[in-house]
C-alpha cells in the first residue's frame, strides 16, 4: 500500500517541528485497521498521513470478512499499516471496541457530593454488569441536565415535575481487553497515555455544536452501533447485530460468487443496483431496511422516554460509503441525514479534499483519537 499523500506533503515542508506535537490514532476494527497521524501547527491540527489495511489476509480470509486476530497477528498488521502509511510518531491513542464494553446510565440523588459518586456507582454498576466487578474498569460522566422550558415553568395545568435526579453515564470495560491492547501498543514500540471507547472518538471527530439530540449510526463490518448523543454526550446506546460483512455474504450466496467478488459488487453499485443484475439492490436493501427498522425502534423508545425529538442522523463507518445509503436513510427517518466528514476538523491540501470526503467516514474513530491525543 503506497501512500502518495505523505510523500507529496513531505515535499511541502509540513513535517518539521517537535515530534511531541504529533499523534497517531489507531482504530483496530473487525475487518480493518485504520490509522491517522496529525500534528499541531500554529494552534491548528494538520493532517500528516492516514492509512488502512485489511485484516482478512492475516487470518487467510477474504478482505472485508469479520476477523478476530490473536495479539501477534494484530501486532503484525499494525506494524505494516504504520510502515506503509509512513507514520513517524510513536505517540499513539488506541480505541477499545464497544463489544469489549458495556454502556448504561444510572440515576443518583442530586444532593450527592462529588466524592461520594464513585463508590455509589461501583455499587449500582453491579446490577448491570454480568461479570465480577473486579474484571472490569469503570468510568463515568454526569450527563447534562434537561433545561426546563418556558411552558413548563408558566403552565400550572402541567403535571408536577418528578424529583430531580443526576443522570450518570457509566462505561465498564473488560480488563482483559485493556491488557490486550496495551500489549499490542507495547509490541509496536508505541506509547499511549489512554485508551478510549470508539464511540467517544467518533463523536469528537464528527460532531460540531449540535444542541438537539442526534443519532450517530456507525455502520461497521460486523454490526451497526447506534448512539443517541445530546450536548456531545452519549445518552443512550444500542447495537444492531448486522453490518457490511452480512450484506456481502448474502450477495455471495445469492449470486454464487466469492465473498471478494461480492464486496466489489456492493461497493461498485450499492443501493443504486446493477442494471444487469437488478436483484442486487434488493438484497442490499433488505439488510439496510432491517438496520433502519431497528434504529427507528430505538428512536421511538428514546423520544417516548425522554420526550425529546431527534433532530438529525449522522452516518459513519465504512457502511456510510454505500452508494444510495443517504437517500434511503433520509426517506426512512424523514429527518436531516449527514454523512460524517471527520477530516473537516483538520487542515489538508485542497487537492485531496475529494479523496478525504470519500474516505472520511471510515476514519472517524482514528481521527477522533488523534485529536484527543493532541489536546
Amino acid at each position: 500500500m503506497e501512500n502518495k499523500i505523505k510523500k507529496f506533503l513531505s515535499g511541502m515542508g509540513l513535517f518539521g517541528g517537535n515530534s511531541g506535537n504529533r499523534a497517531v490514532g489507531i482504530d483496530i476494527g473487525s475487518s480493518e485497521i485504520k490509522v491517522v497521524e496529525i500534528k499541531k501547527k500554529g494552534g491548528k491540527a494538520v493532517l500528516e498521513t492516514y492509512g488502512a489495511i485489511s485484516l482478512g489476509s492475516y487470518a487467510d480470509l477474504d478482505a472485508g470478512r469479520v476477523t478476530y486476530l490473536p495479539i501477534e497477528k494484530s501486532v503484525e498488521a499494525l506494524k505494516e499499516v504504520l510502515k506503509q502509511s509512513g507514520v513517524t510518531t510513536t505517540s499513539a491513542a488506541l480505541a477499545i471496541p464497544i463489544q469489549s464494553s458495556l454502556i448504561f446510565t444510572i440515576e443518583l440523588p442530586v444532593q450527592l457530593k462529588e466524592n461520594e459518586i464513585g463508590s455509589i456507582i461501583e455499587t449500582e454498576a453491579r446490577k448491570y454488569i454480568p461479570v465480577p466487578i473486579t474484571e472490569v474498569s469503570l468510568d463515568y460522566f454526569p450527563l447534562p441536565k434537561k433545561e426546563t422550558s418556558f411552558q413548563e415553568v408558566n403552565n400550572p395545568d402541567l403535571p408536577p415535575m418528578p424529583a430531580e435526579k443526576t443522570k450518570v453515564l457509566v462505561v465498564a470495560t473488560q480488563n482483559d481487553s485493556i491488557s490486550k491492547y496495551r500489549s499490542i501498543i507495547s509490541q509496536c514500540s508505541l506509547s499511549s497515555s489512554f485508551f478510549e471507547i470508539e464511540i467517544f472518538s467518533s463523536i469528537r471527530s464528527v460532531f460540531e455544536h449540535e444542541l438537539s439530540p442526534v443519532l450517530l449510526m456507525d455502520l461497521g463490518a460486523s454490526c451497526t452501533k447506534l448512539s443517541l448523543v445530546e450536548f456531545g454526550m452519549v445518552t443512550s446506546y444500542h447495537t444492531v447485530s448486522r453490518g457490511g460483512a452480512d450484506i456481502s455474504e448474502s450477495i455471495s450466496q445469492s449470486f454464487s460468487i466469492t465473498f471478494s467478488e461480492a464486496e466489489k459488487m456492493k461497493k461498485e453499485f450499492g443501493l443504486f443496483g446493477n442494471p444487469t443484475q437488478k436483484e442486487l439492490a434488493d438484497i442490499i436493501k433488505t439488510h439496510v431496511d432491517y438496520i433502519f427498522s431497528e434504529a427507528n425502534n430505538v428512536l421511538l423508545a428514546y423520544e417516548k422516554k425522554y420526550n425529546r425529538t431527534i433532530s438529525k442522523v449522522i452516518l459513519s463507518g465504512g457502511g456510510a460509503l454505500l452508494k444510495g445509503i443517504k437517500e434511503v436513510a433520509t426517506n426512512n427517518f424523514q429527518l436531516e441525514v449527514e454523512i460524517a466528514h471527520p477530516f473537516s476538523k483538520v487542515e489538508a491540501p485542497a487537492f485531496i479534499e475529494k479523496v478525504l470526503d470519500t474516505m472520511g467516514p471510515e476514519f472517524s474513530v482514528a481521527l477522533g483519537l488523534a485529536l484527543r491525543k493532541l489536546q
